[in-house]
């Protein structure tokens, strides 16, 4: 069984394959250590598929998994992680701007105990306007929210201990939050500086066009680590400022029907008083009684993220991850 895991979703990089495998094929058999890599063809349009076949001949650690259609990098990540055998897991983009040299500093932060390690593009090679200020204002709002104080969690360069990150729920765009999800149940999480370079060929497939799914990820994210194991805390803050809202609203909509001399027929007391409070009411309502639901589905079968810390191995000085926050 290999010891590292390299895994690296492809989606229509034909002409960079080749040379990012020939990169890969010189540093990994320096390291030291068995590895495996395989390449994730996310559905792609173009050649990458034939590139691929040729690529796996260049070295027997080499494997490629095949997804039917385009899913995203989050799915096809997952897909790398399922059939990954290693003890570490690093994951790589395929553009040919992560450099594969940067390799061997992470694992050297994974073999000193550290549970994810995030590479940090600290002078990263692209545009500012539709990629370096997004990413920037979206990193402040994740360690904000987040409480990690990383400068860049969209680098997919990073580096894993393979047992917990099998038990992190990845979907959408969530495979950049892991660092969040890790130290959020006492995993530790190390930043280090890596390399970027220049796109060689083609264009990026991110853009300005994804900051309204970041801010939703942002979102979920503020709720699966802070109210994961207590939903009921999340919903009910919410109904509270629901409740106060319409409250606020319905008190200034009084006064004004009061000064301006009509509270005898207004509109305001006949219609829009009661619709109001109905909403605000149901609203409320509804609110905390998905916040009820959730606390009874968090503790019927599987319990999820409760899940995420796993194993206290003979000798260890601290548990690998956190107990639950009960």
């Amino acid at each position: 069984m290999p010891e590292l895991s390299v895994v690296i979703p492809c989606f229509n990089e034909e002409d960079s394959l080749p040379l990012l495998a020939q990169a890969l094929h010189r540093v990994l058999p320096g390291i030291g250590r068995s590895y495996e890599v395989l390449f994730v063809d996310d559905g792609s349009t173009d050649a990458t598929r034939q590139r691929l076949e040729e690529v796996l001949g260049l070295d027997p650690c080499f494997r490629a998994v095949t997804l039917a259609e385009n899913a995203g990098q989050t799915a096809a990540l997952c897909a790398g992680i399922d059939h990954a055998r290693g003890r570490f897991v690093v994951a790589l983009d395929a553009d040919l701007q992560n450099d594969p040299e940067d390799i061997p500093k992470l694992l050297a932060e994974l073999d000193a105990g550290f549970d994810v390690v995030s590479g940090w593009r600290r002078d990263r090679k692209d545009v500012f306007l539709s990629r370096r200020l997004p990413s920037r204002i979206a990193n402040a709002l994740i360690a904000r929210v987040s409480g990690v104080k990383l400068h860049d969690f969209g680098c997919t360069l990073k580096g894993y201990r393979a047992e917990f990150l099998r038990r992190v729920p990845l979907y959408s765009d969530m495979h950049r939050y892991v660092p969040a999800f890790a130290a959020a149940l006492g995993a530790k999480v190390k930043e280090v500086e890596v390399r970027h370079h220049p796109r060689r060929f083609g264009h990026s497939k991110y853009g300005i066009n994804r900051i309204y799914r970041v801010m939703l990820d942002i979102l979920v994210l503020q709720m699966l680590v802070h109210f994961a194991f207590r939903p009921l805390h999340w919903f009910g803050r919410v109904s509270i400022w629901v409740f106060l809202l319409v409250a606020g609203i319905l008190f200034g909509a009084l006064l004004a029907e009061q000064r301006t001399g009509r509270a005898e027929d207004g509109l305001l007391s006949t219609v829009i008083f009661p619709g109001l409070s109905a909403l605000g009411t149901y609203l409320g309502v509804t609110l905390l009684s998905l916040g009820f639901l959730c606390e009874l589905l968090n503790r019927v079968g599987e319990s999820g993220m409760e899940q995420l810390y796993t194993e206290h191995r003979p000798g260890d000085a601290r548990l690998r991850f956190a107990e639950s926050r009960r």
